[in-house]
């Protein structure tokens, strides 16, 4: 797979939204089709970038079932990758909306000990305010639904900062 497929999957991740008037509908539909196509494709051996890319593309607030390919896609990254990759993703992730961060931080934790464990020291290299960023919207997910559950509660950015 080309390292062009990283830069077009965050572009079509952009996914057209219901009222969109500007962009015609074949255009919206192009663009799913070719997400969706872009997500199916990933091997699972692109590498923390392959993870990063996928993370950035998920910026769509309606995605219309399309980023259930995203989501099976960072599945087959190794958990090491996956975890890595997602805080690599720390800018990225802070601007997703917020189901679609809550679902890929529950990915990480679901992988295992591998996935958390990288995700916690990958996070140390990023910059201190998004550290912080990225703890408070932990900390919201434990709160809410995505990271409910006791499994998946306190094993994000352990030790806490």
């Amino acid at each position: 797979m080309s390292a062009d497929w990283k830069v077009e999957i965050v572009e079509c991740g952009d996914l057209v939204q219901d009222g969109d008037e500007a962009t015609p509908p074949d255009e919206a539909e192009r663009r799913w089709n070719r997400y969706v196509e872009l997500a199916d494709s990933v091997a699972g051996n692109e590498g923390p970038a392959g993870v990063a890319a996928i993370v950035s593309s998920l910026r769509a607030e309606e995605d219309y079932g399309a980023y259930q390919a995203a989501h099976a896609a960072l599945r087959r990254f190794p958990s090491s990758d996956l975890g890595r990759g997602v805080a690599n993703a720390a800018k990225q992730i802070l601007s997703i909306p917020s189901d679609g961060s809550g679902i890929v931080l529950l990915l990480v934790t679901q992988a295992g000990p591998a996935a958390v464990n990288a995700f916690n020291d990958a996070i140390q290299a990023e910059d201190p305010n998004d550290r912080v960023s990225i703890q408070e919207l932990v900390e919201f997910h434990e709160s809410e639904e995505w990271l409910s559950e006791s499994s998946a509660q306190n094993v994000l950015l352990m030790p806490r900062m």
